[in-house]
């Protein structure tokens, strides 16, 4: 079994060395999804095989070179998974593609978390390796079986074939009179137009009204449903003030561009407190980029000043985020890598309502 202590407590031996070994891994981990997808669709292609092991020998080796030792046991045992699968002393399922790439996911979040002094525990490193070290050396006919519990035991979740989708909600009811009813029709509406400005966004509020929907009533619908509903359709209607070269960016944003992005929701919040009755959803809109540790924005407010409508929103909002999160690689990222990451994410979401959220998800996934 890998240094637990490498695992848990890493220390940076070379700080240009790990800042370059970040910087080649965003390199090389785009081209193992793609190969991966291309695999699902060809999984007899010898050369795209080939393709894999140079990649994951090149992380390694890269790790070993700028002295980060996370980097050299997640990608060994990995490594040595892909020759074998080289030599055809295994198959290749589509249970072994999701490992591989929960394993890419659980090691560029540690190399970040690593690079900030953030710590490592909540990424399972521990569950991760040793289910791949198994894996590496364990009977070709039980490799389904053993990634089913390594997937489980990283992420709490049995998987589901890649590329699974959150289905669309059906259409939103409104509650009590035609006002409130031809309101959310109005919400919807503008909705709609913030999907119609990127390809990427379709479908999006159906998926976030389900999640959103689901999470309430896991937990007894302590939220107003039309005033979620409300809140759902309207969170980012604000961005539609900004200029798209701003919050249609694909990369990092500049202080000045996320000063920008930081205005966002008061836009839609200003307008849902001037029509009356919607006064919990503009608070849930106004605060639903707020953290429980206070990190979060525009005022910075702590968990106890945070409705939990706004918590659901940041929970489901953020979630549809990871899914699409490196669309721009060509590849979105399955529910149960989707729900790692979000679980991962320590401090940032009230535990409460990750609870009721899990709790949905994993209704999904196992049906």
């Amino acid at each position: 079994m890998a240094d637990v202590t490498a695992l848990l407590n890493p220390t940076i031996q070379d700080r240009d060395g790990l800042t370059e070994f970040i910087e080649d891994l965003g390199d090389l981990v785009p081209n193992i999804e793609r190969d991966i997808a291309r695999l699902r669709r060809t999984p007899d292609d010898h050369a795209i095989v080939a393709n894999l092991f140079r990649a994951m020998h090149n992380i390694k080796g890269d790790a070993s070179i700028c002295k980060v030792e996370v980097g050299t046991i997640v990608a060994h045992p990995i490594e040595t998974l892909l020759a074998r699968l080289r030599s055809s002393e295994i198959a290749f399922s589509d249970l072994l593609a999701e490992v591989i790439l929960l394993a890419m996911d659980r090691l560029e979040l540690a190399v970040d978390a690593i690079s900030t002094g953030k710590p490592l525990g909540h990424l399972h490193l521990i569950e991760l390796v040793g289910g791949l070290e198994g894996m590496a050396q364990a009977d070709g006919s039980r490799l389904d079986e053993l990634s089913v519990q390594l997937i489980e035991a990283v992420t709490g979740f049995r998987p589901v074939r890649a590329g699974s989708q959150v289905r669309p909600a059906a259409a939103p009811s409104g509650r009590g009179g035609e006002g409130f009813a031809g309101d959310l029709k109005f919400f919807r509406s503008l909705a709609l137009q913030f999907e119609a400005r990127s390809a990427l966004f379709k479908g999006r509020s159906g998926r976030l009204m389900r999640l959103a929907l689901d999470t309430n009533a896991a937990a007894g619908k302590p939220v107003d449903p039309s005033q979620l509903e409300a809140a759902v359709y309207m969170h980012d209607v604000g961005m539609m003030f900004l200029p798209e070269s701003v919050w249609l960016k694909v990369g990092r944003l500049t202080d000045d561009e996320k000063k920008s992005m930081h205005t966002h929701p008061a836009y839609a919040a200003a307008l849902l407190e001037r029509m009356d009755g919607w006064k919990p959803a503009a608070e849930m809109v106004a605060q639903h980029h707020e953290m429980p540790d206070g990190g979060g924005y525009p005022e910075g407010r702590t968990v106890g000043n945070i409705c939990d409508g706004a918590k659901i929103l940041a929970i489901v909002d953020a979630f549809e985020a990871v899914t699409l999160k490196h669309s721009h690689r060509g590849q979105s990222r399955s529910m149960v890598r989707a729900i790692a990451e979000i679980n991962a994410c320590d401090n940032q979401f009230a535990p409460e309502w990750i609870g009721h959220f899990n709790t949905v998800i994993r209704r999904m996934v196992e049906a």
